[in-house]
C-alpha cells in the first residue's frame, strides 16, 4: 500500500491562475460601440440563433409586492468558442423623472471551458445599444426602402440610441418625436417635437415605440398603409404598446417565438382577445436573415417587429465591444 507522503510527492497540483477581468463603464461602452457598429454582431448572432448553435433560456424575473420596480435574470450560452454571459438588470420604471436609467446593472462574459470570469461591462449601454441595433435591423430587412419620415413615441434613453439606429439604415428626412413629457424630444437631435401619437404617427414610413406605457399608445386607425413599426417599449405579459387591431393587420415578426409567446403583452392580450394566434407570427429576425421565413409582401402592407431583447444579443454585444476595448486597452483592468 502507498503511503500517503508517497502519494503527496507524485501528486501534481496546479498554482492558481490569476485572472484579469476587464470592467467597461457606461460612457466607454457608448464610445466604443455606437449602434452602427453592432447592427451586423445582431444579425450574426440572431442567424446563430435560427440555426439552434446557441443556448437561451427564458429570462427569470423578481418582482416584489408593492415595488414598481423589478429585477431580471438573462443568461445564455455559445458552445463554439465557449462563452457564458449572464445579464443582471434592475428595471425601474420611475428613473426616467429621476433623470437614471430605466436600466441599471451589469454583463458579465465568462470563459465556456473554465468558468472564469473575463469581463463586466455596464448593462444599460449595451442594452440600449443591442436592442436599438436589431430594431434598426429589422427596419432594414422590412421597412420600404423608400420611407423617409420616422416617428418615435417617447423620448428617453432607447428613443436616443433608435433615433441614432434608424438614421444607420435608412436615410430619414423628417424625424417626429411625441412624448409624455414636454420638452423632452428637445434633447434629441434634428427632430420635431408634437403633442399627441396620432400626430406623430400618421405621416410615417416607419414607426418606433419606445415608452413605458402599460396601455396601447398605437392604434391601428393612426397608421398609413405600408408603415413598418418597432415595438420596442414593453418586455413583460401584463403591459402593451400596440393595439389589437395593430397586432391583428400586421405581418408579425419577433426576435424569438418562445419570448413572444410567454413575454410579450402586446402579443398576449390580442391573443387573449381571439385576435391572432401562435400561427400569426411570420417570423424571426434570424429567419429573415438567413432568407428562411418571406419578408415584406407589398408596399402596402403593415409590418411589425416585436422587440423583446434576447440574452444572447448582449452576449453578442458584450463580446463586441470587449474585442473593441482590448485591442485599444480601454476600461479597467482588475485581478478577480
Amino acid at each position: 500500500m502507498a503511503r500517503v507522503s508517497d502519494i503527496r510527492s507524485t501528486e501534481r497540483i496546479s498554482s492558481p491562475v490569476a485572472v484579469s477581468v476587464r470592467v467597461l463603464s457606461k460612457q466607454e461602452v457608448q464610445r466604443l460601440m455606437p449602434v452602427s457598429e453592432c447592427i451586423e454582431p445582431m444579425a450574426e448572432v440572431l442567424a446563430a440563433l435560427t440555426r439552434a448553435e446557441l443556448e437561451n433560456p427564458l429570462r427569470t424575473f423578481l418582482r416584489p409586492a408593492g415595488s414598481e420596480s423589478f429585477m431580471a435574470l438573462m443568461p445564455a450560452y455559445r458552445p463554439e468558442p465557449a462563452l457564458y454571459s449572464l445579464k443582471t438588470a434592475c428595471v425601474s420604471p420611475g428613473n426616467t423623472r429621476r433623470g437614471l436609467d430605466t436600466h441599471q446593472g451589469f454583463i458579465a462574459l465568462f470563459d465556456g471551458l473554465t468558468g472564469q470570469t473575463r469581463a463586466i461591462l455596464n448593462a444599460a449601454a449595451i442594452t440600449g445599444i443591442r436592442t436599438a441595433a436589431v430594431s434598426a435591423l429589422a427596419t432594414r430587412l422590412l421597412a420600404r426602402p423608400d420611407s423617409r419620415t420616422l416617428a418615435i413615441l417617447g423620448a428617453g434613453t432607447q428613443a436616443r440610441f433608435h433615433l441614432e439606429g434608424m438614421r444607420a439604415v435608412l436615410p430619414f428626412e423628417r424625424v417626429v418625436v411625441w412624448s409624455r413629457t414636454p420638452g423632452r424630444a428637445s434633447r434629441l437631435e434634428g427632430v420635431e417635437e408634437v403633442a399627441t401619437p396620432r400626430e406623430a404617427v400618421r405621416e410615417a414610413d416607419v414607426v418606433v415605440t419606445a415608452t413605458a406605457a402599460l396601455e396601447p399608445i398605437l392604434l391601428r386607425a393612426w397608421l398609413k398603409d405600408g408603415a413598418h413599426v418597432n415595438a420596442v417599449g414593453s418586455s413583460k405579459p401584463t403591459t402593451r404598446e400596440l393595439d389589437t387591431a395593430t397586432m391583428a393587420a400586421a405581418a408579425l415578426y419577433v426576435d424569438r417565438r418562445e419570448s413572444a409567446l410567454n413575454e410579450s403583452g402586446d402579443y398576449l392580450f390580442a391573443a387573449a382577445e381571439g385576435a391572432i394566434g401562435p400561427d400569426h407570427i411570420r417570423g424571426e429576425i434570424g429567419e429573415l436573415v438567413l432568407g428562411t421565413v418571406e419578408g415584406r409582401r407589398s408596399e402596402s402592407e403593415l409590418t411589425v417587429f416585436k422587440s423583446l431583447g434576447l440574452a444572447v444579443e448582449d452576449l453578442a454585444a458584450a463580446e463586441h465591444v470587449l474585442r473593441l476595448a482590448e485591442r485599444e486597452g480601454a476600461g479597467i483592468e482588475v485581478e478577480f
